[in-house]
């Protein structure tokens, strides 16, 4: 990397992870600015940071910055996020859980146990019939 990008290096986006515990585990996301000549020599290695360390990139051409880089998992939250129906979902759920309208991770998966049980039951019935 250049001697450039490396001082464009920049602490920028914090990001916070739910431990056991309840507790938070803040990590910091890394956002470089490299000429994108410099990007296309390195794309593999540009590329696996991106991916595995979960780095951001900025392109620039003569110093300005042209295109970014970042996950495809975060590239498709953006995208989802960008949709209509998702955000009216966002927003439904916020007024549910303002009005108290929530249940317990332990009873939705209580829920989907029994569903699941409840389909697969109806499965056999279905093909006992049959035969």
């Amino acid at each position: 990397m250049s001697r450039n990008a490396k001082m464009n290096t920049l602490i920028h986006q914090h990001r916070s992870t739910l431990l056991k515990g309840g507790t938070l585990k803040t990590t910091k996301r890394m956002i470089n600015h490299i000429p994108i000549t410099e990007a296309r020599v390195n794309l593999g290695a540009v590329v696996k940071r991106v991916h595995l360390k979960g780095e951001y990139f900025i392109l620039e051409k003569d110093g300005i910055p042209v295109a970014g880089l970042l996950s495809v998992d975060e590239l498709e939250d953006y995208l989802e996020l960008r949709d209509p129906k998702v955000n009216k979902q966002i927003t439904q759920s916020k007024k549910d859980y303002d009005a108290g309208r929530t249940g317990s991770a332990h009873a939705l998966l209580a829920e989907l146990k029994n569903t699941r049980i409840a389909k697969k039951k109806r499965v056999v019935t279905k093909f006992s019939k049959i035969a």
